[in-house]
């Protein structure tokens, strides 16, 4: 079994063979083009037994690692970081293609529980729209701002905090520009109609995203404090939850594991600053919630305090707490959709 190591960039792509050992048998560059993974592909038919380890940078992999998949070749997913630890372990010294490529392989012969590259399934979409509706939120947030410098500059009366996305808001304020002379009042006019058109998007998508939430994860929309928005952020981020085998695995890759940090008899924990922030703030959002509604998640912290925990400390348990919820959940919803008919049919 050999092991093909990819560094990875936008105009080309440098392979190195490595064996059971991580000793170099041979390498190859070719152009990031369609032509160029064919290329590849009967290059590599000279070892039948063969892996391919690429380095996980999702915008310059995705394309390579389709092509590879759909043709039925075995890939893994190596972490940037474990990566350049290999490269600063080895002997060669410098930087180059060919050193990345051989430490990306190196890697994945040292790591063997990597994640196993899959193709795209429906909680990409999500994640391409919740990441798309995130854009446009940021985007009327600057147009907002502006604006509401304009109003100043006009003396026309500046609506409340949060209100300026509301459709009798933006009328008012069409209405009082309008008659109003001068360039201000014609850049504020545009940046009117510019939250407008925004705002119409950013609902057009809420809806949508909604939407495909409830049908990906029934059971995570009833969890308390996960609503549409924040559930359909779990399931893109997420990524597929089979391929974590364990609640512990999960909790590791969202950043709500502590770090043990214990030398000789003495065991503790810190805070893990690490895993995908995303799913580990919306796990915070969900606990915040709780917090402010009686039941479980206001119980869970106050017994965790009455046993000696700080707020803060009681806080981080229950996003862990939480965190194994949404795995359960997750899991559940994933074996039912597998095992209904529709997807039965697929089969």
């Amino acid at each position: 079994m050999v092991v093909l190591g990819a560094d990875l960039h936008k105009r080309s792509h440098t392979v190195v063979v490595t064996d059971g050992n991580g000793r170099r048998l041979a390498d190859k560059t070719v152009a990031a083009t369609d032509a160029g993974h064919r290329e590849l592909r009967r290059w590599a038919a000279a070892w039948p037994e063969r892996r391919w380890a690429l380095e996980d940078c999702r915008h310059l992999s995705r394309r390579l690692e389709v092509d590879l998949l759909r043709a039925g070749e075995s890939v893994v997913r190596v972490p940037p970081k474990l990566m350049a630890g290999a490269r600063r372990g080895g002997r060669e010294p410098g930087k180059s293609d060919p050193i990345d490529a051989l430490a990306v392989a190196r890697a994945a012969l040292r790591e063997p529980n990597l994640p196993v590259a899959a193709l795209d399934g429906p909680d990409r979409d999500v994640r391409l729209l919740v990441d798309h509706r995130e854009d446009l939120v940021a985007t009327r947030t600057q147009v907002q701002n502006r604006l509401r410098w304009f109003l100043v500059e006009l003396a026309v009366d500046e609506p409340p905090a949060r209100a300026l996305d509301r459709a009798h808001v933006l009328a008012g304020l069409e209405t009082a520009l309008a008659e109003l002379p001068g360039t201000s009042a014609r850049i504020a006019r545009e940046l009117v109609a510019q939250v407008r058109a925004l705002t119409i998007s950013i609902n057009a998508l809420e809806r949508e995203i909604g939407g495909l939430a409830e049908q990906l994860a029934p059971s995570l929309g009833t969890l308390t404090g996960c609503g549409p928005l924040t559930t359909a952020k779990l399931v893109g981020e997420t990524a597929g939850v089979g391929r974590f085998r364990s609640a512990a695995a999960f909790a590791m890759h969202n950043g709500t594991a502590p770090v043990p940090v214990w030398s000789g008899n003495i065991v503790r924990h810190r805070l893990n600053r690490g895993g995908n922030r995303q799913l580990n703030v919306a796990l915070h959002r969900i606990a915040i919630t709780q917090l402010q509604r009686p039941g479980a998640g206001r119980d869970y912290l106050a017994k965790r305090m009455t046993a000696g925990d700080t707020k803060t400390e009681a806080i981080r348990a229950l996003r862990r707490r939480i965190s194994d919820e949404v795995f359960r959940r997750l899991r559940n919803d994933e074996a039912a959709s597998a095992a209904s008919p529709a997807a039965l049919a697929a089969a």
